[in-house]
């Protein structure tokens, strides 16, 4: 297996799991992966938040823990990189209001370089590229987002994945076992038991 270099791109409040989680399985088995936000540099942190299923109509919320950034944002060159994470949470929403985010995303989209995307991490997609005919979810509440641009939205259960080509998508963190099994096939990384 030959590493990979891997961009994975937060920002304050993305879920706890889905970026702490995602970021250690690749660094287990031997992949590099460079975690920022826009306006961070390495060193400094973010704040997660912690999403649950407690039997409310959607997740509840609560502060997570401190994650520190080992990249700093304005230094990425995303031709650098063989793949793309997008945790989920409440960064999403505003981590696609900046443009260089937004091209970044892009660049991996177009590229057709494996990406993986959970919750509300396919909002960033939404914003950057074109997804019509993508097969693809996410959290419930983004459905929405993804049928109005074109995607072919999938209602899975919460603990699913859905592959299309390069890009894997998952509903939420219950979801990291397929998820990130499927994400490490389609980067070429085969781990024997």
């Amino acid at each position: 297996m030959s590493a990979k270099k891997i961009l994975l791109l937060a920002g304050d409040y993305a879920e706890d799991y889905e970026t702490m989680v995602p970021f250690q399985m690749m660094l287990m088995v031997g992949h590099k992966v460079d975690a920022v936000c826009p306006d961070k540099k390495a060193g400094e942190t973010i704040i997660t938040a912690i999403h649950d299923f407690e039997g409310d109509q959607t997740y509840s919320e609560k502060r997570g823990h401190y994650f520190t950034l080992n990249a700093t944002f304005k230094d990425v060159n995303p031709e650098e990189y063989d793949a793309l994470i997008l945790p989920g949470g409440r960064a999403p929403e505003y981590v696609r209001l900046n443009k260089r985010a937004l091209e970044i995303v892009k660049h991996f989209m177009d590229q057709n370089k494996p990406v993986a995307a959970i919750c509300h991490g396919p909002q960033l997609l939404a914003a950057a590229t074109n997804l019509k005919g993508r097969k693809m979810t996410s959290y419930p509440a983004v459905g929405p987002d993804l049928i109005n641009v074109g995607a072919d939205y999938q209602y899975v259960d919460v603990d699913d994945v859905v592959v299309d080509g390069n890009l894997v998508t998952s509903p939420a963190w219950p979801g990291h076992p397929k998820w990130m099994a499927a994400f490490l096939k389609v980067l070429g990384t085969n781990i024997e038991l």
